[in-house]
């Protein structure tokens, strides 16, 4: 009976032994596919400097569509096809203008229109300024104080946050509702300091809302570099009457036409269940979007050229799907998931890039214990390539919206301490872009991509 048990034990250790070492095999060979065969540098040098912004709406977006669809064709697809969905169609009009009125001096300062603000009167706006570090710190001071001025919020991202996106969500509410807290006491516009760690002359675009409050009550909302609001609040702060002047022509415009594009590979064995791996197409118009989220668009694409590389046909079904709309609405993943239900269809796993092309770190996680647990046991297999990071976590926002019975959703994590340098702002070009490291992190995708084929979901 013993030496069943031994036997049995002994058999079942070499079976996990072997499975160890054909996995530690394949990473090898993904790894080598990623960093000398990958197509995504190239791919990203013609979305970033050919096609350009691609805000939703916006020619760049619909050239950004064809030109992946006609890639993806190429790749090896069962499928390629185009989800339609209607997106809002924002457009920021001729360069904004601003400036510090101290006394008799004007001082120039870089702003940007935030998306979805409407424009200044035409010749601009002039008011006294009021800074602020809070909503609760605006509500305390009353309706009076800041009826017919223009609010300006100046907390900074937490620069003693490890984790940069830690730092991002500590501030970014002032920029995503800042000017529908402002209107609500009676502010005449806002200016918001730029989402970015560092101090330098870029303002960062961003999304914001005006909410559920009356389109009369809607005022002009700016971002403002960080070295424009460091010298705005230390000028407040010798002269507590200085006027600030702006002025940008925004405009919303009637919801565009545009689409999702989505590459299928059937599976062999389970091919009902549903493995997404994908990017957001649409970026601000600032800039070429190379790190958001021009870097997801092609490592999500890549991952589809690594199997090809390597004959690895998945056993469940694989979707590249290239999300539109999540800077300013997310409506390409609400999309996808509607028809989704519509067709019901079984999701098992979403895997999201969304934090620029830097050197990967490993994953954020959402899904229950028992999957969390089998994951992380594959760390062993992930640490030659030195991706470390297993945590539970936000995923991403474009695979938000999906739903399944046991579905597991991961975020690529890359390091983050440079992304906010360049996040919606006029320097994320393709020159920020280093090739190793976005070739590393389409690698390690197509490494969880496979180790999730591979294994059953709890």
């Amino acid at each position: 009976m013993k030496k069943n048990l031994l036997l049995s034990l002994l058999f079942v250790n070499s079976v996990a032994l072997f499975a160890q070492n054909k996995d530690e095999q394949f990473f090898k060979e993904i790894y080598n596919s990623a960093l000398t065969k990958s197509q995504c540098y190239s791919w990203l040098d013609h979305l970033s400097n050919n096609v350009g912004s691609r805000l939703s709406g916006s020619v760049g977006a619909e050239k950004a569509v064809q030109y992946t669809k006609s890639q993806m064709e190429t790749l090896g697809f069962d499928k390629v096809y185009l989800q339609e969905v209607m997106v809002p169609h924002w457009v920021r009009g001729e360069k904004e203008t601003a400036y510090i009125q101290d006394n008799k001096t004007k001082i120039k300062v870089p702003i940007c229109a935030l998306g979805g603000s409407i424009a200044t009167p035409k010749n601009g706006l002039t008011a006294e300024v009021i800074e602020i570090h809070s909503f609760d710190e605006m509500k305390a001071l009353g309706a009076d104080k800041i009826k017919g001025k223009i609010v300006f919020y100046n907390r900074p991202m937490d620069n003693g946050a490890i984790e940069a996106f830690d730092a991002y969500s500590g501030a970014v509410d002032q920029r995503y509702a800042g000017a529908k807290e402002a209107a609500n006491m009676g502010a005449v516009g806002t200016i918001v300091r730029s989402m970015n760690l560092r101090l330098d002359d870029y303002p960062h675009a961003g999304g914001q809302s005006y909410g559920d409050i009356a389109k009369e009550k809607y005022i002009p909302t700016a971002a403002i570099s960080t070295n424009g609001a460091e010298l705005l609040s230390k000028t407040l702060k010798s002269n507590p009457n200085l006027k600030f002047y702006f002025k940008q022509s925004c405009q919303q415009l009637e919801d565009a036409l545009s689409y999702n594009v989505v590459g299928e590979i059937k599976g062999t064995e389970h091919p009902d269940n549903i493995m997404v791996v994908g990017g957001h197409l649409d970026s601000w118009d600032l800039a070429d979007g190379s790190h958001d989220d021009g870097a997801g668009v092609v490592q999500s694409m890549e991952v589809m050229n690594v199997f090809k590389n390597l004959n690895y046909k998945p056993k469940n079904t694989l979707r590249v799907v290239l999300f539109m709309n999540e800077e300013n609405g997310l409506r390409g993943g609400k999309k996808y998931e509607e028809l989704s239900l519509a067709n019901k269809e079984n999701h098992i796993f979403a895997l999201e890039s969304d934090e620029g092309g830097f050197t990967p770190r490993g994953f954020s996680l959402e899904c229950n214990d028992a999957n969390f647990s089998k994951i992380t046991n594959w760390k062993t297999l992930f640490e030659p390539y030195l991706i470390h990071s297993f945590v539970k976590g936000h995923s991403g926002s474009d695979i938000g919206p999906l739903t399944g019975k046991a579905i597991v959703k991961a975020g690529l994590k890359p390091d983050s301490q440079r992304y906010f340098d360049y996040h919606h702002a006029a320097n994320d070009k393709f020159d920020a872009i280093n090739k190793r490291e976005l070739e590393l992190g389409a690698g390690t995708m197509a490494a969880l991509i496979y180790m999730m084929d591979q294994n059953a979901i709890e």
